[in-house]
């Protein structure tokens, strides 16, 4: 198990080397650049492999507790050690990223982006894949920053090189709004640190935050949640999600999307949460307000989008409803119960599974049409994907009603017990607020209703033999492959939530009880 944790974190690093290095002769297949996407289709399989190994092998009757840990001083002058381990909280993350990226990699072995070459691309892929793996593992608070911000030049340059229109502006207002970010989170890390005389995460979320004066709560909480909330993105500071969507090629919207946006929330819940109580509970009001102000735009700008006659991108619509479905991540954290931070956890967890498959299926809608405007695509009698491609019509309708959190499909949950937190908010937060962000979100899910079913009328509906003639082609083998497991995952959580929440609320139960059980 520890060895396992250690090679999921490390082998997308050493795949990365390997895949600029030329390939040897009989692995070449019919040219290089076949080869290398094999590379990488087979580095993240193995990782994914490992990933559920990790899984099967952890102690489901302790997931409050660390696992497969590894603890080896590094900077012994600073006490920064390399310390990994995984629990409840933590292992689902783990196990969605290394599956998203094996997807993702998968994908592209048969619809590779437009740009330079290959072995760039799954060179800078392999290096994401570990940043994000790390990040998630990692429980030191310089070696968690180091992890959070190896992933930005990977992301910058896949947004950069390989992206569609305006990706240069993209690429640049997503690095420079994260990388302010991060050195103000930076700061409030350090802060932590030094005031406390340790960086170990664990020990730190043990002492719950009594080392630690008011004053240094105060700052390292607004220091390190400006640099976690540019990241969520929460609103106001979510404007460079929908420029970075629209520009990115298909894979780098769903890792973006799945992946990125989570180690924010991440970090609230681990950093935040345990080491700052008393910060966290002076500024959750304000975080609630945020998250609940977020819901209500994030929706309203879909709908805009979405109207006829507003020339909507459907990338850039999916990307402004990331952020009203982060606004209920942040809204269950804010509320600092268990039911609401197990809310918040289990809606990350479908955030990335729904909003993956949807940007798929967006991205293979564009290659089909030559373009994601709405309007475009809709045309006199719409796209009429029920009656052109009709399993894929039923897979974008599908993602679409799974994403307004229907029951019985996994945003359902998340959203739910997000609100159901906010309902009875911790002791000392002000219950009238919270009730008033429980019922703005709520009135939030009914835009966000709204606007989907008009998405789906729009581009599945419609007389297929009234439009334009256009030979549109139905879910090909390597999307079916790609895409099943989010369709079924969706699913099995949103049938069986359990499985999530009993990995998930010891944990939580602890965390929040200062480490202990």
């Amino acid at each position: 198990m520890q060895f396992l944790l250690a090679f999921i974190v490390v082998a997308p690093l050493l795949g990365s080397a390997a895949a600029l290095l030329p390939a040897p002769p009989g692995l070449k297949g019919k040219s290089p650049e076949q080869a290398v996407l094999r590379h990488g289709v087979t580095v993240t399989g193995v990782i994914l492999a490992a990933a559920i190994a990790l899984t099967l092998g952890f102690d489901h009757d302790a997931p409050s507790r660390f696992q497969a840990t590894t603890d080896i001083s590094w900077i012994q002058a600073l006490n920064v050690r390399i310390h990994l381990g995984v629990d409840g909280i933590s292992l689902p993350l783990l196990l969605m990223t290394a599956l998203l990226f094996f997807l993702c990699a998968l994908y592209s072995y048969f619809k590779l982006p437009a740009g330079p070459s290959p072995k760039a691309f799954v060179a800078l892929l392999l290096v994401l894949e570990s940043g994000t793996l790390a990040t998630f593992a990692v429980l030191d608070l310089l070696l968690f920053f180091l992890a959070f911000e190896m992933v930005l030049i990977p992301m910058y340059f896949l947004i950069a090189r390989w992206g569609g229109a305006q990706r240069q502006a993209a690429a640049w207002k997503f690095i420079l709004y994260t990388l302010l970010g991060s050195v103000v989170m930076l700061l409030g890390l350090l802060l932590i640190g030094l005031s406390s005389g340790t960086f170990d995460m664990v020990t730190l979320a043990s002492d719950n935050g009594r080392e630690l004066s008011r004053t240094t709560q105060l700052l390292a909480v607004l220091s390190i949640g400006l640099g976690l909330a540019v990241k969520t993105p929460m609103w106001p500071l979510h404007s460079w999600l929908p420029d970075a969507h629209t520009a990115a090629p298909t894979v780098g919207s769903v890792l973006l999307a799945g992946v990125l946006l989570k180690m924010g929330t991440y970090g609230f819940v681990r950093i935040l949460l345990p080491i700052t109580p008393d910060g966290m509970s002076t500024f959750a009001p304000y975080l609630g307000a945020f998250a609940a102000v977020g819901i209500v735009y994030g929706s309203l700008a879909c709908l805009a989008l979405a109207r006829k006659g507003n020339k909507g991108d459907l990338k850039r619509l999916i990307a402004y409803s990331s952020v009203g479905h982060m606004g209920f991540v942040l809204l269950g954290i804010a509320s600092m119960t268990p039911t609401g931070v197990n809310g918040a956890l289990f809606a990350n967890i479908a955030h990335g599974l729904i909003t993956g498959l949807l940007f798929f299926l967006v991205g293979a809608l564009k290659d089909r049409y030559g373009t994601a405007d709405l309007d475009t695509l809709a045309g006199a009698t719409g796209a009429a994907l029920y009656g052109r491609a009709p399993r894929f019509g039923a897979l974008l309708a599908f993602a679409a009603v799974a994403s307004l959190g229907l029951p019985g499909l996994a945003g359902f949950w998340g959203e739910m017990l997000a609100l159901f937190g906010a309902f009875e908010p911790a002791e000392g937060l002000s219950r009238p607020a919270f009730l008033t962000y429980m019922a703005i979100g709520a009135f939030g899910t009914l835009l966000t209703a709204a606007y989907l079913l008009i998405v789906v009328r729009r581009v599945c509906m419609g007389d297929p033999k009234a439009g334009p003639e256009l030979a549109v082609a139905d879910v090909q083998h390597y999307e079916f492959a790609a895409w099943t497991p989010l369709v079924a995952l969706t699913v099995l959580a949103g049938l069986w939530p359990a499985v999530l929440l009993g990995l998930t609320d010891p944990a939580v139960q602890k965390l929040l009880a200062g480490g202990n059980s």
